[in-house]
Formats: structure tokens, C-alpha cells, sequence
């Protein structure tokens, strides 16, 4: 049930304005012929990276945003008037705690809900003897975890608390390196002995990272690059448990659990905190859009300038082949000393940047990154409070408020290592998943602002879908409902009756996630997060992270080191790169 589009105003209209919005309005949105930087797009990273970073220091800003909103995949929509929905993003952890600290983001009115437990996976089994059909609920109390795992084996229940030790140490080493730039192998190689003394520094992290894994770093080393089947093998014999863990190691990703180094992506969305709380993960009061708007106000109140609806058309560069500005699709032209782009490294290279200026292998090589994506975003909005799921594996309580179940996320179809590997397959085969991967989400179960009172919102994050379907077919309304009532279907076989409470629902596949959000093949982190594109490979080997053959032109978004997720680390990284670049203009 869509709502109109009167409707849709009319409640956006009695939204309160973000203060960033207001300082814009109060400005008369005056924009200049001229900043110090122009930053190409409102992701989070875009603001966290240099509106609220370099203006802080100096360095006069400006943000274009081509849609009415900001903050790239992490917004807050009113799709259906009175709900609101974290539309594309919808959970936070990985954010850099520095980022928390230097943009007093709490000061600018970011709230968080925080999450325990955070796993919940029913079984899609017949209850036996009169019992409910089983569940595994993973949380904080690792005493309670074992209870859990329990039921499933008594040996794994053992070995967890040793696993997590391992992770643990894995992500105490790795985590440094997210917040730097990555070793400059093309400074090492070409550059002129000061830059080459200046680029062992960047060794630093890394060479720290090999001692704090000491003699482990062989099996260290078989994490980030074998299958997550073969690791979890080694620690785990229930395939519950192992199928949960490696829910994680092929979220946003198009491969299998059994596809080498998907223990890496495993690894990226563990090495998050929360209020201190490394693991935790939360939902942002007021949807995921909340997030963006309290960096945007940081940015704001050191005197950026945040422009929605001013889409950049082309980065402009001078005859000797240095950036000089941008030119907006109204034929504006802004002149900055530097251009950042948090667009994805195909949009920035491939369509703003005037290829006369970029070396031909480095356009081929960035046509050809690995962008594909399994994703199918799903958001509903349920009728009543006492239609909130009632899974055959945890029955709702008398009154039907929510449980600690319904806060967390609750994998559905993920009771065996080989679902999961078989939803790969259907993929690649050009079919959406006849069993897909749900991650389903009801963030109001702990943030009431999301909906009107007695109703719920509900976030179904779902995969395997490809980007084309079988012979070439694109995705129509009749396939996109079609695969929307399978994934219904699913969730009615764990929770009868849950297709009765939906008053609507909003369908994002791949081709609409790159259509509205930019991400290049709907892919949430710009590009896959495989080895060949990670760490100075990201986006390419030799042009990695910031900087780009253009000088002036610097990649702040998700396909650059360290990578997608709502982390802000390649803004803040960049920013540094940027100052210190500005210094020694």
C-alpha cells in the first residue's frame, strides 16, 4: 500500500528540521564561486571526512548532495507517512570510536539504542514431545551463550569462549590499521627519497599488527584467506552455530561461505564498538538518517556549507592537470583547491573526471573492479503490536511486547552452512534464492520514535538476488514482488500469520540500491571486500585509498581503504591526507 505523494509531503513537512538544515535556511543557502574544498556527495563518510573535519581547521567547505536527503545508504525516510525507515543501512557498530569523540556526535543529538541479544536464529524444524521448535539466542553473557550452544553440542559450547578469544586478538590486531592510510607502495617505488622516508612510517601499524599475532600468524593468516566453512570446521560440529557466525562473513557480499577469504568479510563486521562494548551493535534513534544529520550538524557548526539536490556533473581540471573545482548539473561552476568524492571509484573515475586526464590503464582497471552484489532490501511497516512476528520457536508473551528476541537480528534460513551456500548458487545461476538469507530486523521493538503508537517497522536485509536475472531478464514489478512474497512466505513458516500484519512494503534489488543510492551493481561497500581489493589494494594496487592520478582529486567513499559499512575511517583518513597535502600547497 503506497502512500501518495501529497501524503508523503505533508508528513516530511511536519518533520523537525535537523540543525543543519536550519543553519542552511538561515544562511539563505548562499553558495560561493569559491571553497578550499568541494566534497562530491553527502555519505557519511563525505561529512565525517572533511566538512567536519577540515573545517575545523581552517579549510572552508562545501558538501553537494544530488538527492533531498543526506547521508549516501544511512538515511531515515518516511516511505509510508508516520514510519519511519533506515531505508538502506539500517544498523550501526563499525563507526571509529575517534569519530564519536572528535565530532561530539552525542552533543549533536546523536541516541543509541543498544542491542543484547543480538542474534536470534529459530529453527525451521517440528517441535517434538509437545517442545517448540529449537533457537539459538547469542548475546553478551557468555555463560548464557553456552547454554544456548548447548543445545546443539556440548563440545561447541566449550569451545566458544576460546573462539571468541581468537577473534578477539585477530580484530586487536587489524583494528589500527583501519584508522590510517595504508603503506604507499607507489611512494616506495617512484617516489623521491623524502616521500620514501615518509612512507616507512606507514609501516609502523602493520609491522605492530604481525606482533601482536606473534607465533599465531599462520592461522591468523588461514582466516582472512580460506573459506569460513574451513575455519569454523576447525573450532564447531553444530551447524546452527556455524551457520550463524558465517551469516557474517557473507552479509552485502556475492559469495558463498565456502568462497575463499570470505573469513575477512566475517572480520569486518566484528571489529565494531558500541558505548565501549567491542562487538555491540545498536539501532540509532530516529533511523539510521539520525547518524548523518549529527555529523552534518558538527560539520555545520564549524561553517560548512551542505547543499542538497546539487548534483555534481563534472569535476573540472586545469591545463596543467590539477583540479581546480567541479561544475554542478545547473552549469555552476565552483572552484575549490581540492575535489573529494565520496561517490564509488567508478562514478568519480569513470563519469566526473575528464578521462584526458586519467593514465588508460587505470580507467580499465577501474571499469573491471568486482562490484557484485546479492542484496535485496525489504521495509515494512506491521499493523500492530500484537502482530509482532510470533516465531513457533520463541512464542510471544501474554500482552505481546516485545522480547529480548525481537531486538536483535533474526537470521531465517540459516540453520545450516549449506542453505546459505545453496542460496549462493541460485544466484549465480540468474535466479533470485528459492531459500534466501534474511537478516530481519524490528528496530521500533526498541525505538518507539519510528512509528506511530500500538505499530512496528520491520527491516528485512535478504540475499541471494542477482543483478540480472536468468537470459538477460531485468527486474520488473511482477519479479520484484514475486521475489518479495517468497521472502514472506519464508518468514510465515517461522512465524504464522506475519503476512497478515503488513500494510506495505518498499522493494530495493541491486539495480534500484545503484539507482537511488549510487552503489555501483547495488553493492553496499562501493566494491567487493575481497582480498584483491583491500588494504593498498583498494580501490587499485599502486592507487590506493585517497589520492588519484588527478592531483587534487582525493576518494573518500566506501572504495577506498578500509572499506564500506557506516565506520567514517576513509573520510577521517583522508582528511588527514588532504591537510597535510594542503600544508605544503
Amino acid at each position: 500500500m503506497a502512500a501518495s505523494g501529497r501524503g508523503l509531503r505533508r508528513a516530511l513537512r511536519a518533520s523537525p528540521l535537523p540543525a543543519w538544515r536550519q543553519a542552511h535556511l538561515g544562511a539563505r543557502g548562499n553558495l560561493k564561486p569559491e571553497y578550499d574544498a568541494v566534497v562530491i556527495g553527502a555519505g557519511n563518510r563525505g561529512l565525517g571526512q572533511r566538512a567536519a573535519y577540515l573545517q575545523r581547521l581552517g579549510v572552508n567547505t562545501v558538501v553537494f548532495e544530488r538527492r533531498h536527503v543526506i547521508g549516501g545508504a544511512a538515511v531515515t525516510e518516511e516511505i509510508i507517512p508516520g514510519f519511519k525507515f533506515s531505508r538502506a543501512s539500517y544498523l550501526l557498530s563499525l563507526l571509529r570510536p575517534q569519530i564519536y569523540t572528535d565530532l561530539e556526535l552525542k552533543k549533536h543529538g546523536l541516541k543509541l539504542h543498544l542491542r543484547n541479544p543480538h542474534s536470534f536464529t529459530p529453527m525451521w524444524e517440528e517441535g517434538t514431545e509437545g517442545k517448540v521448535p529449537r533457537s539459538l539466542l547469542l548475546g553478551t553473557d557468555m555463560a548464557e551463550n553456552q547454554k544456548q550452544i548447548a543445545q546443539f553440542s556440548q563440545k561447541d559450547a566449550q569451545a566458544f569462549p576460546r573462539y571468541e578469544e581468537f577473534m578477539n586478538r585477530l580484530v586487536s590486531a587489524i583494528d589500527p590499521l583501519l584508522d590510517v592510510a595504508p603503506v604507499d607502495v607507489a611512494a616506495f617505488q617512484h617516489g623521491s627519497l623524502l616521500k620514501r622516508l615518509k612512507s616507512l612510517f606507514t609501516l609502523k601499524p602493520l609491522l605492530q599488527a604481525g606482533l601482536t599475532l606473534g607465533a599465531q600468524l599462520p592461522q591468523y593468516y588461514q582466516v582472512l584467506t580460506a573459506p569460513i566453512t574451513k575455519v569454523l570446521d576447525q573450532w564447531f560440529e553444530s551447524e546452527p552455530l556455524k551457520a550463524t557466525l558465517a551469516t557474517d562473513a557473507v552479509i552485502g557480499a556475492m559469495t558463498s561461505p565456502r568462497t575463499p577469504g570470505s573469513g575477512y568479510v566475517l572480520l569486518h563486521h566484528v571489529m565494531g564498538s558500541l558505548e565501549g562494548m567491542p562487538g555491540a551493535w545498536g539501532y540509532v534513534q530516529g533511523g539510521m538518517g539520525a547518524i548523518s544529520d549529527a555529523i552534518a550538524n558538527s560539520a555545520t557548526a564549524h561553517g560548512a556549507n551542505i547543499f542538497t539536490e546539487k548534483t555534481v556533473a563534472k569535476v573540472q581540471v586545469s591545463s596543467g592537470g590539477c583540479v581546480q573545482g567541479v561544475v554542478l548539473q545547473d552549469g555552476t561552476e565552483v572552484r575549490s583547491k581540492v575535489v573529494l568524492s565520496n561517490a564509488s571509484p567508478q562514478i568519480t573515475f569513470l563519469k566526473l573526471t575528464p578521462q584526458e586526464w586519467l593514465p588508460e590503464e587505470f580507467v580499465g582497471r577501474i571499469s573491471q573492479l568486482d562490484t557484485q552484489s546479492p542484496v535485496t532490501k525489504i521495509n515494512d511497516p506491521s499493523v500492530a503490536v500484537d502482530k509482532l512476528p510470533n516465531f513457533l520457536a520463541a512464542p510471544n508473551a501474554p500482552g505481546d511486547q516485545p522480547l529480548p528476541h525481537h531486538q536483535c537480528s533474526i537470521h531465517l534460513n540459516c540453520e545450516d552452512t549449506c542453505l546459505l551456500h545453496q542460496a549462493f548458487e541460485d544466484a549465480m545461476d540468474g535466479l533470485h534464492s528459492h531459500r534466501p538469507i534474511i537478516e530481519f530486523c524490528i528496530p521500533s521493538s526498541l525505538d518507539p520514535t519510528l512509528a506511530p503508537p500500538g505499530c512496528h517497522v520491520v527491516s528485512l536485509f535478504t540475499q541471494y538476488t542477482p543483478y540480472t536475472l536468468a537470459g538477460g531478464k531485468g527486474w520488473d514489478e511482477q519479479e520484484k514482488n514475486a521475489y518479495a512474497d517468497k521472502v514472506f512466505d519464508c518468514i510465515e513458516a517461522y512465524a504464522p500469520g506475519f503476512k497478515g500484519s503488513v500494510v506495505g512494503r518498499d522493494i530495493l534489488t541491486p539495480p534500484d540500491l545503484e539507482r537511488i543510492f549510487g552503489l555501483p551493481g547495488g553493492n553496499i561497500f562501493h566494491c567487493a571486500m575481497s582480498l584483491d581489493q583491500l588494504y593498498f589494494a583498494r580501490p587499485l594496487p599502486l592507487h590506493s585509498s585517497y589520492w588519484s592520478p588527478v592531483p587534487g582529486l582525493y576518494l573518500c567513499g566506501s572504495g577506498a581503504h578500509p572499506g564500506g559499512g557506516v565506520m567514517g575511517a576513509a573520510g577521517r583518513n583522508a582528511a588527514h591526507v588532504v591537510f597535510g597535502d594542503l600544508k605544503s600547497m
